[in-house]
């Protein structure tokens, strides 16, 4: 899985996507919300990991998500 953050325009805030393999969509969220679903995506109990990661990720650069 990938992960990218998108600066927000005007009065559309910052938000964050989650991509597979294939770079399709699979989640978008804003960056000032917590993180939910993990489960869903198959990411369970990697909130304090992705929300370290989020904090430090430039944005509009595609980073690949540590799976393991």
């Amino acid at each position: 899985m990938f992960i990218i953050k998108i600066r927000g325009k005007a009065k559309i805030p910052d938000y964050i996507q989650i991509r597979d393999e294939n770079f399709t969509l699979i989640d978008y969220f804003r960056v000032d919300r917590p993180l939910k679903n993990l489960d869903k995506l198959g990411l369970p109990g990697k909130e304090e990991y992705l929300q370290s990661l989020i904090k430090s990720l430039p944005f509009g650069k595609l980073t690949k998500i540590d799976e393991a």
